[in-house]
């Protein structure tokens, strides 16, 4: 009689437990399907042309302004030099017609007639024409520093450079990028959420974000943001033009994962964040 009443009581005990982390469930939703995401920053160069040197290993931390690499400069070297001559040469021009404008307008003040309407306005035109030319030569010569400032490639922000395959030599293209920079300030957590589990969760909640390689520095979170939408898997377009339809039991409605994104608080010393690896997130409603 005495172990059947034992066993009961275990079972009760055990009973308890199990609706005991049921409810904490249901009121704190927990989800292990969570990833460490933060800001890619694509580094692309301005200009084209071989690059001369490389100042950052893989896997380095940078920071902001920091010099990446350098770009031969010699052919944006030679166009600032030419635009500088035409510039020159612009200005010179906009003295000569300046000049005879106003040796024009002299002569006409003292005897008029002496130099024709036609002429009069010939001359106007001609000043402004070359100051037009000196602006366009201006703007030239901006636009080919500005190519000679591009071939310094410095970084925008603090953070990481993974994946550096660029080397001394390549030739990299502008406006295609070639490095990609982690923004360090930029880290947060998104959690996939079944959508039975949000009702109650609002932004603001607390959370505790556990990453999979420092399972034992738990971190403090907030619920930033919670996401509106998700692609859909049935319907799109196959290869023949007909919808992809997937298989589906009638019986049974599997619940879809939101998004969730989860802004981390204060990161421990010891922790290093990195982008793509796993997180366990648990969000405390009501807190």
């Amino acid at each position: 009689m005495f172990r059947i009443i034992t066993t009961l009581v275990m079972v009760a005990i055990a009973a308890v437990a199990v609706l005991s982390q049921y409810q904490d469930y249901s009121a704190n939703p927990w989800t292990r399907d969570g990833q460490v995401r933060a800001h890619i920053i694509q580094i692309t160069p301005r200009v084209t042309g071989p690059v001369t040197q490389v100042l950052v290993e893989d896997n380095s931390q940078v920071k902001k302004g920091q010099l990446l690499f350098e770009i031969d400069p010699s052919l944006y070297r030679a166009e600032l030099s030419n635009a500088k001559a035409k510039q020159l040469q612009a200005m010179a021009l906009l003295d000569k017609a300046k000049n005879e404008n106003h040796r024009a307008m002299a002569l006409e003040s003292r005897k008029h007639g002496t130099v024709s309407e036609l002429d009069l306005n010939n001359f106007q035109n001609a000043v402004q024409t070359a100051q037009a030319n000196l602006a366009a030569a201006d703007a030239v010569v901006e636009q080919a520093e500005l190519n000679m400032a591009y071939t310094h490639v410095t970084a925008p922000t603090d953070g990481f450079i993974t994946n550096l395959n660029l080397r001394q030599g390549a030739q990299v293209v502008a406006n295609n990028p070639v490095v990609a920079l982690i923004d360090q300030n930029s880290f947060w957590i998104e959690g996939f959420f079944k959508e039975t589990d949000l009702q109650g969760v609002n932004i603001g909640d607390k959370a505790q974000v556990t990453l999979m390689m420092n399972p034992n520095s738990p971190i403090n979170a907030q619920v930033e943001s919670i996401g509106y939408g998700i692609a859909k898997s049935d319907g799109s377009t196959g290869n023949t033009l007909l919808p992809n339809v997937n298989p589906n039991f009638q019986w049974i409605r599997l619940a879809q994962r939101i998004p969730v994104k989860v802004h981390l608080e204060q990161v421990p010393e010891s922790v290093q964040l990195r982008v793509g690896t796993t997180a366990s997130v648990q969000i405390y409603t009501g807190v």
